[in-house]
């Protein structure tokens, strides 16, 4: 399965479902090192963007819809509708973001080709 097959909204252009499968999601916990907050609290007296942990959100995030696919391609899907993240703080210094959407079977939608019919 391929970003493509995969939004936020509740289709994909082009496809159609056939077959919903049901809730599929990819959960990282993660936390922040000492090297990680030391190094970040060097960027918040310069200021501006703390490229440290907004790596480390990028890299939470991207884990967790990964593994999202994959639960999804376990199902038996081919695309994904309705993706979203959620983010909880389990702990101080410690993460939870959570990538999850509604698995469905999709197909091809064929376009109407003139004088042609089905039967």
């Amino acid at each position: 399965m391929n970003d493509s097959m995969t939004s936020t909204t509740f289709e994909i252009s082009g496809y159609r479902t056939v077959k919903t499968i049901g809730l599929v999601r990819g959960i990282i916990v993660r936390s922040r090192s000492i090297v990680g907050n030391i190094g970040a609290a060097f960027q918040t007296l310069l200021g501006g963007n703390i490229t440290i942990y907004t790596e480390m959100c990028e890299k939470a995030r991207s884990d967790a819809y990964l593994l999202m696919l994959q639960h999804a391609q376990e199902r038996g899907a081919n695309a994904i509708i309705g993706v979203r993240y959620d983010a909880t703080e389990v702990m101080q210094g410690v993460t939870e973001v959570l990538c999850y959407g509604t698995a469905v079977v999709v197909e091809p939608v064929m376009p109407e080709v003139p004088g042609y019919s089905k039967s």
